[in-house]
């Protein structure tokens, strides 16, 4: 076996037999400082425990800090209700069952939305503000500072027949990108209330005492020396998931490999659901992952249509990013082209420019020019035409104010290959959990002492096909609450 293949392996943990002594001592470690552990670790201090929170960056933040920032609320919130926006938590749940994916835990998903204003009130506790404002415009996120949106499929088929669409895309109230921001407030926060933070510490060992099988602590690495920091509470792992692991990702999901551009920061190696296997987690949902090549905005884009390399539609195209790109690897084998007439062009406001397969002054042109088989392009957008003209999307069922015929010459091919342009991706697999963040082994029995959230466990959120922006950051700062609380000895959220 060689080092690099070693990588993908669980990590073996130290007998706390081994340990000549412990260099200190807390309630709850928490290993991994994105939102999921700053979450966790606010919550654990709250609720009167002793933390230590383990970053091996110089500064935490995770790949939170590298994020557009935004957090899934609904139900109601303040800015919902600021915006006109009728939303109650059974609406909510309507729709996030089915976002969270088929293999999604159905208790991690009533809780989350059960107390979505409750966690709402939590950011805001930890002085993050939203503005209360609605932009209206579909986009990953806005460039302003404005808050909500719609983040994900909700007012995409089939979701909008589940659940009324309503918003529930949260930005904080910072102008582009917020991620950074948002770190920044939960930093402050654990700091102000008395939790301790040691960057530039690596943790790949946890301990674990051999007659009760509890994990009591972890081996850092601390300025070039081997500390042993026990943990009286618990250990909770927000580590991030594993797309920078390449073997890791060959192992469980070597379709991300297609993707050139990771998600996430140089932590999200695997090593935390790596350490949870090491004692007896089980790792599920390893094969999932979101990939994205977001071709939106423009909005008017939206109106083109995509087509695989036989010149025939495959997913209705207002659907959140996400899903596309899912289908264009899944459905299209990764080859697709956004066919776009003049009237719908606009090479200036693209959020990423892909390359320009063909222009052609007429469909047969096009065609021709794609190497599509001869006539099945043509048909595609003349049978799509006659449907536009009414307003409709019979197949596929874009919505109507997406819908136009393209009657407008010159054509435009945008190829939205995987080879050829850009597509990113993260992982949406880990440790299996309860919804209290205990980790559980295959037979579904808990690992003492032993917690996850974030990525680095199976979190709310499980497929990149049904996936809506918000619902990571939201689901692991959720979860890692759970954690925080439940390895600090107090009630979960929600049980009061």
């Amino acid at each position: 076996m060689t080092a690099a293949e070693s990588n993908a392996l669980p990590s073996e943990p130290r007998s706390a037999s081994s340990v000549d002594a412990w260099s200190s001592e807390f309630d709850v470690v928490v290993v991994g400082l994105g939102v999921a552990g700053g979450a966790a670790a606010i919550e654990a201090r709250r609720a009167g425990a002793s933390v230590l929170v383990l970053e091996q960056q110089t500064r935490g933040g995770g790949a939170t800090a590298n994020s557009e920032g935004t957090i899934y609320f609904g139900g109601g919130t303040r800015v919902q209700k600021a915006n006109g926006f009728d939303d109650s938590l059974e609406n909510m749940h309507a729709h996030v069952k089915g976002a969270a994916g088929p293999t999604a835990d159905p208790e991690k998903v009533r809780l989350y939305c059960e107390n979505s204003l409750d966690h709402f009130d939590f950011f805001l506790s930890c002085g993050v503000e939203f503005k209360d404002t609605y932009y209206e415009e579909k986009v990953i996120f806005p460039p302003t500072d404005d808050c909500l949106i719609y983040s994900g499929n909700e007012e995409a088929w089939p979701f909008s027949e589940d659940a009324a669409p309503v918003p529930r895309g949260h930005k904080p109230k910072w102008e582009g990108s917020a991620g950074t921001y948002l770190m920044e407030r939960l930093i402050e926060t654990l700091e102000k209330e008395g939790g301790e933070i040691r960057n530039e510490a690596k943790v790949e060992t946890l301990v674990r005492d051999e007659a009760s099988g509890r994990v009591v602590g972890v081996i850092a690495t601390i300025g070039g020396e081997e500390l042993a920091i026990r943990a009286k509470g618990g250990v909770i792992l927000t580590t991030g998931g594993f797309v920078m692991n390449r073997e890791m990702l060959a192992r469980f999901a070597p379709h991300l490999l297609r993707c050139k551009y990771p998600i996430g920061s140089d932590g999200c190696d695997g090593s935390g659901i790596r350490m949870g296997m090491g004692v007896g987690g089980n790792a599920i949902n390893m094969h999932e992952g979101l990939m994205t090549t977001p071709f939106f905005p423009p909005n008017s884009h939206i109106s083109g249509l995509l087509v695989n390399a036989q010149g025939s539609r495959f997913v209705n195209e207002d659907c959140y990013h996400g899903r596309v790109t899912d289908a264009i690897l899944t459905k299209a084998d990764g080859r697709a082209f956004l066919i776009v007439d003049d009237a719908l062009y606009d090479a200036e406001k693209q959020f990423v420019p892909y390359p320009m397969a063909a222009v052609e002054e007429t469909l047969e042109e096009l065609e021709a020019a794609l190497e599509i088989p001869q006539g099945e392009l043509v048909h595609t957008v003349e049978a799509y035409n006659a449907a536009a003209a009414k307003g409709e999307d019979p197949v596929f069922h874009k919505a109507s104010k997406w819908v136009t015929p393209l009657d407008h010459p010159p054509y435009a091919a945008l190829d939205l290959g995987v080879d050829n342009s850009v597509w990113a991706a993260f992982t949406l697999g880990g440790l299996d959990t309860k919804p209290t963040g205990e980790v559980l082994t295959v037979d579904g029995n808990v690992v003492p002492g032993l917690f996850a959230a974030g990525r680095a466990s199976a979190g709310l959120t499980r497929s990149g096909r049904h996936y809506a922006s918000g619902m990571s950051i939201g689901g692991g700062s959720f979860f890692g609450r759970m954690a925080g609380r439940t390895a600090a000895g107090a009630k979960p959220i929600g049980s009061e």
